[in-house]
């Protein structure tokens, strides 16, 4: 049994880890097994700071063998540690599921002695929650870096996602910052899980090896990159890892280390990260034209705004014949709203109170969209630029405090309010 002091050990030192997703898993279920990972299988509720709990969240151990200067359980930490066994994990899973608390586990662990005895006693876990507890729910597991393959891969077929998380955004700064680590022991066995998932698919094989794909996250701010050195890193652990998702944390001095900064980076900056990882997966932005690589993001405008203003020439466009490729750009209107336009001119030629309608958000995009020809915007980038400064500036403050809502957690984090 589990005594109250450890449990809240060992999921307090898990909640820094923000790449426990918890969706987009078809794994088959095992008859008359307990829970479902599908879709709809999963209860899904947010933190004030938009941080998905609906998992267990939970460290195998908090003993770490490592010492990363920004990790509150680095081996030369003053902290309480403690460490839980296989089984009273899936005692605890079944426990908490049943009593409908949970519905899935997301596991990690400190590097407790050696990397693969750590990865041996995580694969034990998830081994024992699917055969011997008959566990069908969701399961989410944090890869050990420098663990052997052989014992990753077996762990990857019974969990729906996994994660390696590259956490700086350089390999200077993990020299610095986590000398155990290296570049390679965290992009490796991504790439072999990569290669595992390919080969399923074109062998035709049923997908046992992560149903759900595999995540990453990096801490924004403990290292010296700038947000276009992060979001190159980010482009490129999409096109070449086929990774679900990169997670972004900001930087919370909670150690203390003179090669930290003394103040964190602040959710503002972790939040246009986010904004900005939308705009490359779903709006056809290169990270080039979002953010150069010597710089960060603007905190005035969101990235959308910000490009925007920087390309006042191609603008405005003609809500009634502009091509979807344009409409993506235009500040105010989300994914889901630009197809609604195209969809809805088939039939009729819209004016500004059919986008106000659709809820378009008339306040950044009229500035940029002409209706039947008629320009209801500011004229002059400067005033442009003060009318999205504010109007940026109420919504930013607004979303920032918002996240205990489903609805307006996902939109602020992807730019859609």
């Amino acid at each position: 049994m589990v005594d109250a002091k450890r449990l809240e050990i060992l999921t307090e030192s898990a909640k820094y880890d923000v790449s426990c997703s918890s969706s987009g898993s078809r794994r088959s279920n095992v008859a008359g097994g307990l829970g479902n990972a599908s879709f709809g299988g999963i209860c899904h509720s947010f933190t004030p700071d938009g941080r998905c709990i609906s998992l267990l969240k939970i460290l195998m151990s908090n003993e770490c063998a490592y010492d990363c200067e920004y990790c509150p359980n680095r081996r030369s930490a003053d902290v309480p540690r403690a460490r839980i066994s296989p089984d009273e994990i899936c005692e605890l899973v079944i426990n908490f599921y049943k009593r409908n608390y949970i519905e899935g586990l997301f596991l990690s662990s400190a590097v407790c002695d050696t990397p693969d005895k750590t990865m041996e006693m995580l694969y034990e876990t998830v081994s024992k929650l699917r055969r011997v507890y008959n566990f069908n729910g969701y399961i989410h597991l944090k890869g050990i870096p420098h663990a052997d393959e052989s014992i990753v891969m077996r762990a990857a077929k019974l969990v729906d996602r996994m994660s390696y998380n590259v956490e700086l955004p350089s390999e200077r700064s993990l020299k610095l910052l986590a000398p155990q680590k290296t570049k390679n022991s965290l992009l490796l066995p991504m790439k072999n899980l990569r290669n595992a998932i390919e080969d399923e698919k074109q062998n035709g094989k049923r997908r046992k090896i992560l149903p759900a794909g595999q995540t990453t996250q990096m801490i924004v701010g403990a290292s010296p990159e700038t947000d276009g050195q992060i979001l190159k890193l980010t482009e490129a652990l999409y096109r070449n890892m086929n990774l679900k998702r990169v997670y972004y944390s900001s930087y919370i001095p909670v150690v203390r280390s003179a090669k930290l900064p003394a103040v964190g980076a602040g959710l503002l900056r972790e939040h246009r990260l986010y904004q900005a990882d939308w705009l490359i997966r779903f709006y056809g932005f290169d990270v080039d034209e979002i953010c150069p690589a010597d710089e960060n993001l603007s905190a005035e405008y969101d990235p959308k705004c910000a490009w925007a203003i920087r390309n006042m020439q191609l603008f405005p466009v003609e809500i009634n014949s502009a091509p979807l490729e344009m409409l993506l750009r235009v500040p105010g209107i989300g994914a889901k709203s630009a197809y609604r336009i195209i969809e809805a001119r088939r039939f009729t030629a819209l004016d500004f109170d059919n986008l106000a309608k659709m809820h378009i958000v008339l306040k950044r995009a009229r500035h940029f969209i002409t209706c039947k020809g008629k320009f209801y915007g500011l004229d002059g980038e400067e005033q442009v630029k003060c009318a999205l400064m504010l109007a940026n500036g109420d919504e930013t403050n607004e979303q920032l405090t918002m996240f205990s809502d489903r609805e307006n957690a996902v939109a602020a984090i992807t730019g859609e309010i």
